[in-house]
């Protein structure tokens, strides 16, 4: 079993910053790749960041130039500092991860989620 625990949601004014983590644990060979989502009332689940091990970040069109999602791979947790914070930043934020254990290879396993608020 892998569980991810996120932490450091929310509330906020505008324009300004919050940091989420999140931390795997359990039965894990390798973290292949770790990622947050965010999913708003009435909207569906969509990527904001993610780091592919190796890789470069990737980053929704909409938070280029205001978030950073950085890992540490000794703690096999990744951040997500998100600055200059807008209303439409207001989601549930999920973390997510692809996780090669012992018995199985690239499974999906997702945080319980954390509420970020930006008020106006």
């Amino acid at each position: 079993q892998v569980q991810l625990v996120e932490s450091g949601g929310g509330l906020v004014q505008a324009g300004g910053s919050l940091r989420l983590s999140c931390a795997a644990s359990g039965s894990i060979f390798r973290i292949n790749a770790m990622g947050w989502y965010r999913q708003a009332p009435g909207k569906q689940r969509e990527l904001v960041a993610n780091i592919i091990s190796g890789g470069s970040p990737n980053y929704a069109d909409s938070v280029k130039g205001r978030f950073t999602i950085s890992r540490d791979n000794a703690k096999n947790t990744v951040y997500l500092q998100m600055n200059s914070l807008k209303p439409e930043d207001t989601a549930v934020y999920y973390c997510k991860a692809e996780v090669d254990s012992r018995y199985y290879v690239g499974t999906y396993h997702w945080g319980q989620g954390t509420q970020v608020t930006v008020s106006s």
